[in-house]
């Protein structure tokens, strides 16, 4: 009986030992690239089956996806409301929203709702000096800035090619909008898609941008992709993707981040697509042995192009 007892004791004070590596790796990098922590992004207008705001809460939900950054077009703007009340029926949190519109924003306060508000940094005149620029790009910014502020709401400032695109003039931005105008809301939303030409000091960029990073949106790449119609892939088809994963990683960084749809095809394949490489990915940063490569279930595209009424804007 003393040796049963004693054998008991020992299991139990086996188990407790375990519990802080258990917890450690649950607050870890493991978590990171997991289901809860996943946005869904570009994922309205890029639909080859233009899901409606029910047919998409519906998609996304089982893909267990829980957080959508909404994107639209001027066609969606009636549907504003459903899609708020789709994704409640739903349990999905309405992570952010892309640009500026009123319509939206009463709608915010309506069902006190707080989303991240996202927008590009204007190029601001080639002519100035490189101070007057981020002075410049920040005033531009000001008026959706106050509004994010008045609503409650993280403001977003993502990359989108060009002077502003570039990940020094974020941070620099950022820094003068919480400095000078007290805008402690402002942060970075960083897409991969829109970095091709920052992969060679992502690490770098990473870290100068991590204190304010919100969200960090993935994409498949490949050295000069956007140069050679492979602007957007899936997550595990470009070759330095497991490099890129692990410098996010090992940063520290613990915020959101999004797969994206951006391609005119069925957008639940293209998440599918995504989530199946990420996943692929993400069990191979402890140095696990990968498993077979997952198929994609849609052609690698050419560079998105954007529904015909719309100019590129993500």
């Amino acid at each position: 009986m003393k040796i049963r007892l004693l054998q008991c004791s020992t299991l139990v004070a086996l188990l407790f030992a375990a519990l802080p590596l258990c917890d450690s790796r649950a607050a870890g990098r493991p978590t990171l690239f997991e289901r809860q922590n996943v946005v869904a992004w570009c994922i309205v207008p890029f639909d080859s089956l233009k899901r409606d705001p029910a047919q998409r809460a519906e998609m996304t939900a089982g893909l267990g996806i829980k957080k959508i950054a909404y994107d639209w077009r001027q066609e969606h703007v009636p549907q504003f409301e459903q899609e708020i009340l789709e994704y409640q029926k739903k349990g999905l949190e309405f992570f952010a929203f892309w640009g500026a519109h009123e319509n939206a924003f009463k709608l915010f306060e309506k069902y006190g709702l707080h989303p991240q508000i996202w927008q590009s940094a204007a190029n601001p005149p080639a002519d100035l000096s490189a101070e007057a620029k981020v002075e410049k790009a920040a005033e531009m910014l000001l008026p959706l800035v106050k509004r994010a502020e008045q609503l409650g709401c993280s403001f977003g400032i993502y990359n989108h090619g060009g002077w502003g695109g570039e990940p020094e003039n974020l941070v620099a931005v950022c820094e003068i909008l919480r400095s000078k105008h007290g805008a402690k809301h402002v942060g970075i939303v960083y897409n991969q898609h829109h970095g091709h030409s920052h992969v060679e000091r992502f690490t770098q960029a990473l870290a100068a941008m991590k204190p304010y990073l919100i969200c960090l949106n993935l994409n498949g790449m490949t050295a000069e992709g956007d140069k050679r119609g492979m602007k957007i892939l899936p997550i595990g088809e470009g070759e330095l993707d497991l490099g890129l994963l692990k410098t996010i990683a090992d940063s520290g960084y613990q915020g959101p981040v999004g797969i994206i749809g951006h391609t005119n095809h069925d957008v639940e394949l293209r998440l599918r697509d995504n989530l199946e490489g990420l996943d692929w990915l993400a069990a191979q940063l402890d140095g696990v042995a990968p498993a077979p490569k997952p198929a994609v279930r849609v052609s690698l595209l050419k560079s998105a192009t954007p529904p015909a009424d719309q100019k590129p804007s993500r």
